[in-house]
C-alpha cells in the first residue's frame, strides 16, 4: 500500500473539529499567503494529524510545499504507519474551489484535496476528489 493507501474515497467525509481549527489557524497564521499541508490518517482510514508546511512560493494565489518539511512530513507517514488522508491549502480571497492551477497539480488520486476558504466569516473548508482532471466534492462534516 502507498502513502495514500489504495482506497475507494467517499463523497461524504468526516473531518475531526480539532484538525479542521489547526488548518483554519495555521493557513490564517500566514495570511495573505496560501497556507499548506498535509492531513494523515490512522490504519482505518481516520483523519489523526495536521502537518502543516511552509509554502516555498510566499504567495497569495499560489503555493507549493517547502521541499524539505514536505520530504519530512511523508517520513513522518511513514514513520507513524499513517497514510496520506488529504493535501490542504488555503485561498486567502476567493472561493474554496480548485483552480485550474490546482487541478493541474493534482498528482495524488487516492487522498482528498481540503481547501480552506478564508475570506468568508467563518472561514470554510470544502472537500474535493481529483482524479485525471475530474474534480467532485465530497460533503466535508466536522465532528467533535
Amino acid at each position: 500500500m502507498g502513502l495514500s493507501g489504495s482506497r475507494l474515497l467517499r463523497t461524504e467525509v468526516r473531518l475531526p473539529e480539532t484538525l479542521a481549527r489547526e488548518i483554519l489557524l495555521h493557513c490564517q497564521s500566514v495570511r495573505p499567503e496560501e497556507g499548506c499541508g498535509l492531513v494523515a490518517s490512522d490504519s482505518s482510514g481516520e483523519p489523526v494529524a495536521v502537518l502543516s508546511v511552509t509554502n516555498a512560493f510566499h504567495f497569495p494565489v499560489r503555493y507549493q510545499m517547502e521541499t524539505r518539511e514536505q520530504f519530512d512530513a511523508m517520513k513522518r507517514l511513514r514513520r507513524e504507519g499513517w497514510s496520506l488522508w488529504a493535501i490542504f491549502h488555503s485561498h486567502p480571497h476567493s472561493e474554496p474551489a480548485p483552480s485550474p492551477t490546482d487541478i493541474r497539480l493534482a498528482f495524488y488520486p487516492d487522498c482528498y484535496y481540503l481547501i480552506a476558504g478564508l475570506g468568508t466569516d467563518p472561514p470554510v473548508i470544502r472537500c474535493f476528489t481529483i482524479v485525471d482532471g475530474v474534480v467532485s466534492e465530497a460533503s466535508l462534516k466536522r465532528v467533535s
